[in-house]
């Protein structure tokens, strides 16, 4: 019996493939614990249209990570940090504070667990960024630390 896969099973495959499974494993396993439906030709179609959608957004979602890559390297965050004695960085900058700041500065919302620190930012400077907006997709950012 074909079936088709509604979500990862570890043991049969991936979500949307395919498979070939014994009548008893199928009526008694599969489709009562809505694993996998039976692949019948309209199970088959909406499974192309569901994978032609499932393409079209992962395309859109690529096309807006570079747009927003391409907008972010014309941009500049200003963080600032307290200086200690003698004009030392007290502290560091995280990557929490820069998404704050991005927010705050130029109104873009960028996840804190998505920028890459090269190093911690302890002094004061200009450093490029890494954000990761896509799996394909890293943008960079100019961020600045200065005195308070």
């Amino acid at each position: 019996m074909k079936i088709i896969l509604l979500q990862d099973e570890k043991k049969l495959g991936k979500k949307g493939d395919i498979i070939e499974a014994s009548e008893g494993y199928a009526r008694n396993y599969i489709l009562p614990k809505k694993i996998g439906v039976e692949a019948t030709a309209k199970n088959m179609n909406d499974l192309k249209l569901q994978k032609a959608n499932d393409e079209k957004v992962a395309k859109e979602q690529l096309e807006a990570a570079k747009a927003l890559a391409a907008e972010l390297e014309t941009k500049q965050i200003v963080v600032k940090i307290k200086a200690g004695e003698g004009g030392k960085a007290f502290g560091s900058v995280s990557t929490k504070e820069i998404a704050t700041a991005c927010k705050e500065q130029h109104g873009i919302e960028l996840d804190k667990k998505k920028i890459v620190l090269p190093e911690s930012l302890k002094n004061f400077g200009g450093y490029e960024v890494a954000v990761k907006l896509h799996p394909q997709i890293t943008g960079k950012l100019t961020v600045k630390v200065v005195e308070a």
